[in-house]
């Protein structure tokens, strides 16, 4: 690998990846636009009134049921295709094919296919683009605008798009902090320092599907809902639609994608031609558009693309019954996870005395949110994660305002400038034998916890690497939580051994939080996070187990 990447393709490219998959079925790409369209809302449809008011008549497709057509399919580094000439740009020709043929081809479903290998210049070695040129004329014609004897522009439909994908590759360079040794491979070191953080590789996929679509709807210029609109293309002279080309990706993973680069001297190429129906064209291209919530980043957008991925394989691989009982069951998980929230709120809100109640637990928790909301911004988490865990830290510090007094004092500024915020324990909770538990329990539990945090600071330090001092503290943060934070637990058990009593708990977000456990633990292996993290949902999830079967066996 001249180029130091670890993914070339040298001779370890998949056969499956290049055999094209089989063609899903309807029902589970009708699952997937349902599920996604539910989020979606088009705009408004245009004005069918042409410039002087008069309502625009409906336009008739070029190419009529049954016309015999002859395809071109040309390969080239230009965005405009020019040199019809040049034999070595023409990937595949396929004459006299039937528009609207359903039975013909190999499979009897009228679809056809063409397996080839693409030469690649230097440019396209280094992130040049490569693009395809398809052309569809009626049998007899030829695409080459030059030979105007076999050129007729109502007789040939073209489209163009870029075959080759950009993807963003990160670099973490970590190393450990007293040594500045680090188990990283060289070459891929010497790319962080030539790129920087974040390098655009080009890729490619060997799949790709020309659909024509079936279709002879009588549509109105200007009156196409999107996004359909940006495939029907109308003729200004004439006012008719030329048929509608759709270049179909939607079943290539990103997972099949693989970098060009110097290595690489041909990129293998699968190309099919098929018919598609309109309502199954309405469902991939209602798929293809860009979510609305694109505007949060290109980072949030790649992780769409991901977790777009993993609802594809989810929906090729499982069974039905299966896949219908997994997002019923996301339904309830979300349900739970609101209902939790919300009687936890409730639960607070309306507590009047504190008795019984742990208020440093409280704090602790605060502390522990915030550890875990830095941790996964520090490393590539999904988006639903983050929002979860920040929703999660606002609740527990609005819990602050409900176990302790909170005060500002205007007169004792800090640095002159802010108000300073005071904390005083309620009366409540001082009045009660509930704060002499609490000082007792923590003061016990710090006996444990602060030589356990320093012994295994000291082991994240000698032994792990991480990116700079940040990272490292907020890992061996988060590590020790995993490890220990379950001894955070035995404040409150301790108070309901002294009160012999579970009567002041908060039992029905428990109860919530009990029955997500099991939820939590299925898709902590399917939703993209952290690998700690994603043992933190495996442990935190039987703590709501623990705690009330504890406190019950405790009282």
């Amino acid at each position: 690998n001249k180029a130091g990447n670890p993914f070339t393709l040298g001779c370890a490219i998949s056969l499956n990846t290049l055999k094209p998959a089989s063609p899903p079925s309807s029902r589970r790409i009708f699952i997937i636009w349902a599920i996604s369209s539910w989020f979606r809302r088009g705009p408004a449809p245009q004005e069918q009134s042409s410039a002087g008011g008069t309502p625009r008549a409906p336009s008739r497709n070029l190419f009529p049921k049954d016309t015999l057509m002859d395809l071109y399919v040309y390969i080239s580094e230009h965005e405009h295709f020019t040199d019809f000439n040049v034999s070595s740009a023409l990937f595949w020709q396929k004459r006299d094919l039937v528009y609207g043929d359903w039975t013909s081809g190999e499979n009897a479903d009228g679809c056809y296919e063409h397996y080839g290998e693409v030469d690649i210049s230097q440019s396209v070695q280094q992130n040049g683009s490569i693009y395809i040129h398809v052309y569809f004329t009626k049998s007899g014609f030829h695409p080459d605008p030059r030979q105007k004897n076999l050129y007729r522009r109502l007789a040939t439909v073209h489209t163009s798009r870029m075959i080759n994908k950009y993807k963003r590759r990160r670099f973490q360079k970590t190393k450990n902090l007293l040594t500045g040794e680090t188990e990283a491979d060289p070459e891929m070191i010497k790319r962080a320092e030539d790129y920087g953080p974040v390098e655009v590789i080009s890729h490619w996929h060997p799949n790709l599907t020309i659909n024509m679509v079936d279709d002879h709807t009588p549509w109105v210029k200007g009156s196409v809902p999107p996004p359909l609109d940006q495939y029907v293309k109308f003729d200004a002279i004439s006012g008719d639609y030329y048929p509608i080309l759709y270049f179909n990706d939607y079943w290539n993973l990103q997972k099949d994608y693989f970098p060009i680069n110097e290595t690489l001297q041909r990129l293998p190429f699968r190309l099919s031609f098929c018919p598609l129906s309109l309502w199954r064209w309405q469902l991939y291209a209602a798929q293809s558009t860009k979510s609305p919530w694109n505007f949060l980043g290109e980072d949030l957008y790649e992780q769409s693309d991901e977790e777009q991925d993993s609802v594809k394989v989810a929906l090729l691989e499982t069974n039905p019954y299966l896949l219908a009982l997994t997002i019923i069951v996301s339904i309830v998980h979300s349900i739970f996870e609101f209902l939790a929230f919300k009687n936890d709120i409730q639960f607070w809100n309306s507590r009047q005395s504190l008795e019984g109640l742990s208020v440093r637990s409280v704090f602790f928790g605060v502390f522990q949110s915030l550890v875990v909301l830095l941790y996964i911004l520090d490393n590539e988490t999904n988006f639903v994660v983050q929002v979860s865990v920040f929703i999660g830290l606002l609740i527990d510090l609005w819990k602050i305002t409900k176990v302790m007094d909170v005060r500002l004092d205007r007169e004792n500024k800090v640095a002159g400038m802010f108000p300073r915020v005071t904390f005083k324990d309620k009366s409540t909770y001082v009045e009660s034998s509930t704060k002499v538990y609490d000082d007792m329990a923590f003061r016990y539990l710090s006996w444990i916890l602060f030589p356990l945090l320093g012994c295994y600071a000291v082991y994240s330090l000698l032994y792990l690497e991480h990116k700079g001092w940040y990272s490292w503290v907020l890992s061996m943060l988060y590590g020790f939580l995993l490890t220990f934070g379950f001894i955070t637990m035995t404040p409150q058990l301790f108070i309901n051994y002294k009160l012999k009593s579970v009567a002041h708990l908060p039992w029905r977000m428990l109860t919530y939080k009990a029955l997500n456990t099991f939820i939590d633990d299925l898709f902590a292996f399917v939703i993209k996070m952290p690998m700690m993290y994603r043992i933190g949902c495996l442990r935190d999830g039987m703590a709501p187990l623990r705690s009330p079967v504890v406190c019950l066996g405790v009282s």
